[in-house]
């Protein structure tokens, strides 16, 4: 059982585009792709989720299940689950039929659940239904944020991606950033980008990307150590995660602190070989981060120059887009003042680490 909202990567992407800078979040458009099968059950069991789907007129089963989802069983409980999730998944309308029948606070309930098939299920129930955006308010006015912190920490590898996809869904409201920060995400998120497999990643860098924003959430994502995993996803260019990661840092190098974590990181060896041999986007994101490494501090300039950075900067100043031309040539002649001396000034310069 893996992530259920295939359907919506397009929408997701759209979401990106509108939030990001000069569209640079098209890199997580192709972003939680389904990879599910679906559940086995009895015939029965199947025949009813099948008529359930068909029907245009589905409240009595969705009551049914909403009620279950309260049974003394634990079974009755896994299958209305079960069947609450794929209801929502495979009928768009059935995501605000579903939550308009009561359906989210007893879903949410079940993420704190201490059996791992019924919080999966509670997860992805609650991801599934905030793929409609009128859900979204209602789901976190119920407390979703929390158990699905939770369930990043405690849950199983499906479940963590889950819940880190209804988290970005969730933090598509600007004003459940903070919260979501503030409520212990951005570790865990932070540690499925390091330690997780391509899927959790992708997902992780997602919710990251969103939450990283708000100035806050980027300070706690450098204090949980996000510069470290960042950097090593960049290493492999054939990895399809350079973009996202080089998108995320671009994001936190207007911290100082991010600034110092990624020159501790050995990512200006890294950043450098992007410009050299990466595509003409993540070239273009690679400069940016470089120019903004290196306005301030002399130190910095001088380690990209004894990287080798001018000649491939002066050739991407020549043929790379519009964007990187005007970088590559600023960050170029930034490399080739005189130390010591600001050229925005002309007067020696502060240099700090």
């Amino acid at each position: 059982m893996e992530n259920d909202n295939q359907e919506n990567c397009k929408y997701m992407g759209r979401a990106f585009d509108d939030m990001s800078v000069n569209d640079d979040s098209s890199a997580f458009s192709d972003c939680n792709s389904d990879r599910s099968g679906e559940f086995t059950s009895t015939s029965s069991e199947r025949r009813r989720l099948l008529i359930a789907c068909a029907t245009e007129d589905s409240e009595d089963v969705i009551r049914q299940l909403i009620s279950d989802l309260g049974s003394c069983s634990i079974d009755d409980r896994k299958q209305a689950a079960m069947e609450i999730r794929l209801l929502a998944k495979n009928k768009p309308e059935n995501r605000l039929k579903i939550a308009k029948a009561g359906a989210v606070k007893p879903l949410i309930s079940l993420i704190s659940s201490p059996d791992p098939q019924l919080q999966e299920n509670g997860v992805t129930a609650i991801l599934n239904l905030s793929l409609c955006d009128e859900n979204k308010e209602l789901i976190t006015s119920s407390g979703a944020i929390k158990p699905l912190v939770w369930a990043l920490k405690t849950g199983t590898l499906t479940t963590k991606e889950n819940a880190a996809c209804a988290i970005f869904r969730l933090s598509q409201v600007e004003e459940n950033k903070t919260v979501i920060g503030r409520s212990g995400a951005i570790p865990p998120l932070v540690g499925l980008l390091e330690t997780g497999g391509f899927r959790a990643k992708k997902d992780a860098s997602t919710a990251l990307y969103s939450l990283c924003s708000v100035k806050e959430n980027k300070i706690k994502a450098v204090e949980s150590g996000i510069m470290k995993p960042l950097v090593e996803l960049m290493v492999d260019l054939g990895s399809n995660m350079v973009d996202k990661a080089a998108f995320i840092l671009s994001l936190l190098v207007s911290l100082p602190e991010a600034r110092k974590a990624l020159v501790e990181e050995t990512g200006i060896p890294v950043l450098v070989e992007i410009i050299e041999d990466g595509t003409r986007k993540q070239k273009e994101i690679a400069v940016g981060i470089l120019l903004a490494l290196c306005e301030d501090n002399l130190v910095y300039r001088a380690m990209v120059a004894r990287e080798g950075a001018i000649p491939p900067l002066v050739s991407l100043s020549e043929s790379g887009t519009s964007r990187a031309k005007q970088k590559a040539q600023a960050l170029t002649e930034l490399l080739r003042q005189p130390r010591g001396v600001n050229p925005a000034s002309g007067r020696a310069s502060d240099v700090s680490v």
